[in-house]
């Protein structure tokens, strides 16, 4: 199958791992996106939110130290959209794309990218 879907992708990470295994297990190779290596900006972040349906916050890693040592419990959406920007480690993931039809999902449990297919 063509690489109708992207994986906002952390090799580091478990779950990560899994939601790609559980694609490519269904024969889907997803463009990936080492969103660590490079950074999504805030408009892609703000396209990516409108398709999943969050707010900022809700994509946000909040316990991560980043998050903490910035002070964003109380932040304005705009403030933490900067934040996710400018520090990815603060972005949830894995994140499964698809662009075409305009949805995204982040793959907390993995199986939750298969909502794609």
């Amino acid at each position: 199958m063509a690489a109708r879907l992207a994986l906002y992708h952390n090799p580091r990470c478990s779950k990560s791992r899994q939601a790609l295994a559980l694609l490519r297990a269904r024969g889907v190779e997803p463009e990936l996106v080492e969103y660590l290596k490079r950074p999504p900006r805030a408009a892609e972040l703000k396209r990516l939110l409108g398709w999943l349906g969050m707010a900022p916050a809700e994509l946000a890693r909040t316990g991560e130290k980043t998050w903490r040592e910035l002070g964003l419990r109380d932040a304005t959406p705009a403030a933490v959209l900067r934040a996710l920007a400018a520090h990815p480690i603060l972005i949830e993931r894995p994140i499964a794309v698809d662009a075409e039809r305009g949805r995204a999902v982040v793959g907390r449990p993995p199986e939750r990218v298969l909502e794609l297919l």
